[in-house]
């Protein structure tokens, strides 16, 4: 749907097992590392202001498939696009590699949501402003 975005991420010492092998779980953080520095790159957040509103970005779902380790002190790319933009939800995927070979591909899908005065969540369709810059455009 839009062009990729690639940003980096250094495994932690602390990220690794005892094998120096970095833990799965970190992987879903890493998402979220690249899927922030996506939104800055585009003038967004995933929580904020937005048009007077206070919008965020909750997750509905994660996934993520390995077919290779990552190790401590590799540096990660990962390629960030979006498969699909709904008109309330965003899907994003999310491409690791390490010099040239994937290690893993990662989903997460996210709904557009306004805090309300009880302090509640609201679905909301995405902001068409919002939208034009997610796209690139």
């Amino acid at each position: 749907m839009s062009n990729t975005f690639r940003t980096k991420k250094r495994v932690e010492f602390g990220d690794t097992d005892m094998a120096g092998i970095a833990h799965f779980s970190n992987f879903f953080r890493y998402m979220e590392i690249a899927e922030t520095d996506f939104l800055h790159a585009r003038g967004l957040s995933v929580s904020g202001v937005f048009n007077g509103l206070k919008i965020g970005f909750p997750r509905v779902a994660v996934a993520c498939d390995f077919m290779r380790p990552a190790r401590f002190e590799d540096v990660l790319d990962i390629d960030v696009t979006i498969e699909e933009i709904g008109r309330k939800s965003i899907r994003y995927r999310f491409n690791f590699s390490r010099d040239g070979k994937e290690l893993a591909v990662g989903r997460i899908t996210a709904v557009c949501c306004r805090t309300t005065a009880d302090h509640g969540m609201e679905s909301m369709e995405i902001p068409e402003d919002m939208r034009r810059r997610l796209e690139g455009k």
